[in-house]
């Protein structure tokens, strides 16, 4: 950026604005005034803006609002900026005004200095295109904004995380069926329980995540109702009629994706309910990669003083003093992702309530805080497959050793001699070291064939 100065103007006056820069008045102040920590506002949601911006000009036109040659302009602007060519000139912090009227307005000021600068006209003449006059027309950040999160959050789910959910669940039915018949211990309250398949354990995680995919997929549906057309405060001042019908429709037909006006604007403005709710499903999803990513660090703990019944992939050292080491690294890593996005949640929660009357004033914070997640989930996702499911192999020695020692295979035995005589075998046996069929032998309550054919782990793990 250069050192060199325009003066640009506004309501408020005169302001020094770097010379080369594309943004202009409002979008300088923003910098200079909320120069707040390190976050900024993710550009999915200035590519969405943009996408607002040019099929609003298109509406804009076919009403008669503007002319065919200034919605031309904004619209290539507009495509411009959603193909990422002018990612730099979009600073501003997520810190800002609640309801993000100078990221609105820096979209503005920066389609408007690129038509001037197409024309070689001055940055800042506001010529041909004014920011407000002609690229805001029709609209409101109030309404822009939360139509904004909610484009970027939909796109992004559907092109990022949604495949790679999809891609890490059929793994696990692979895992699960490749695992179908090794038959281990299963623990309830981390101590020994009646036996399961790996298969049946690894098919849990799976159907958890087909579930958390499922709920996503159906809360994405309230956010297709977009408030554009409310402009201010959901009553449509300043908007033409049908305005909200045209512009949904033509976001709808850019995007190959079923948008519609929303039925009542006046809600989404002010409350923003379907982007808390989309939240908390990544959330949910979260919680369902803790407990995932947990029984995984059980299941792998060791290698010789802890259950050690998977062997997890060796990526790297996992100490710097302890020779030959190796940690759940991804486990891990996953773990501080599920826990940062719990307490995005808790945010977007407290945010959400903060819709004052007609008005939400917590609009960057819900924006960034979701995108966030879905980038993190997304991407911790993809770093959890590659590198540690896809190379998890089974301990069968070990597997096997727990399972023929465990004293919870007399569950088996219930049914034939009663609670109280299964337990009196199983305490036997392990006060004295016994193995089970050794300690009923001593206390003779059933035959020793019979014995036999019902301690059998086959019989003990259900029916697929």
């Amino acid at each position: 950026m250069s050192n060199m100065k325009r003066l640009e103007k506004d309501s408020l006056g005169s302001i020094s604005v770097p010379e080369d820069a594309l943004w202009g008045a409002q979008t300088q102040r923003s910098i200079l005034n909320f120069d707040i920590g390190d976050e900024v506002v993710p550009l999915e949601i200035i590519h969405a803006i943009a996408q607002i911006k040019a099929s609003a000009a298109r509406v804009n036109n076919h009403l008669g609002l503007i002319d065919k040659e200034i919605a031309q302009f904004i619209t290539e602007a507009s495509s411009e900026i959603i193909k990422g060519k002018y990612d730099d000139q979009f600073p501003l912090k997520v810190w800002q005004t609640g309801s993000g009227t100078q990221t609105n307005m820096n979209v503005n000021e920066v389609i408007s200095n690129i038509a001037s600068k197409r024309l070689n006209n001055p940055l800042g003449s506001h010529d041909p295109l004014h920011p407000n006059d002609h690229v805001n027309r029709s609209q409101s950040t109030n309404d822009v904004f939360p139509a904004a999160i909610q484009i970027a959050t939909i796109i992004n789910l559907k092109k990022t995380l949604i495949p790679e959910l999809k891609k890490l669940i059929d793994l696990f039915h692979q895992k699960s069926h490749e695992w179908k018949d090794l038959i281990k211990i299963g623990r309830t309250h981390l101590q020994d329980a009646v036996p399961l398949t790996l298969g049946q354990e690894v098919s849990a995680w799976s159907s958890q995540l087909e579930t958390a995919l499922g709920r996503i997929e159906i809360n994405l549906e309230e956010l297709y109702s977009l408030p554009l057309g409310g402009t201010a405060i959901g009553t449509g001042i300043n908007a033409p009629k049908n305005f909200d019908n045209l512009i949904a429709l033509d976001i709808s037909r850019e995007t190959n994706l079923p948008f519609q006006t929303a039925a009542n604007k006046f809600a989404i403005m002010a409350s923003h309910d379907g982007l808390v709710n989309i939240m908390s499903q990544l959330k949910l999803l979260a919680v369902t990669f803790l407990k995932i990513v947990n029984d995984l660090r059980l299941l792998s703990c060791g290698p010789r003083a802890g259950l050690s019944e998977l062997q997890l992939p060796a990526n790297e050292p996992g100490s710097s003093i302890m020779p030959g080491k190796i940690n759940p690294t991804q486990c891990e890593a996953m773990a501080m992702v599920c826990t940062q996005i719990i307490g995005m949640d808790a945010s977007v929660s407290m945010a959400g309530s903060g819709g004052h009357l007609q008005m939400n004033v917590y609009k960057p914070l819900i924006g960034y805080n979701i995108l966030k997640s879905i980038n993190l989930i997304q991407t911790a996702c993809k770093s959890c497959r590659e590198n540690m499911i896809e190379g998890i192999q089974p301990n069968k020695p070990k597997i096997k050793q727990y399972l023929d020692h465990s004293l919870m295979l007399i569950t088996a035995l219930t049914p034939s001699i009663g609670y109280e005589k299964a337990s009196q075998i199983a305490q036997l046996a392990h006060e004295k070291n016994l193995s089970l069929r050794e300690a009923s032998n001593q206390l003779k309550y059933i035959d020793p064939e019979e014995f036999d054919n019902l301690i059998n782990p086959k019989f003990m793990i259900g029916t697929d």
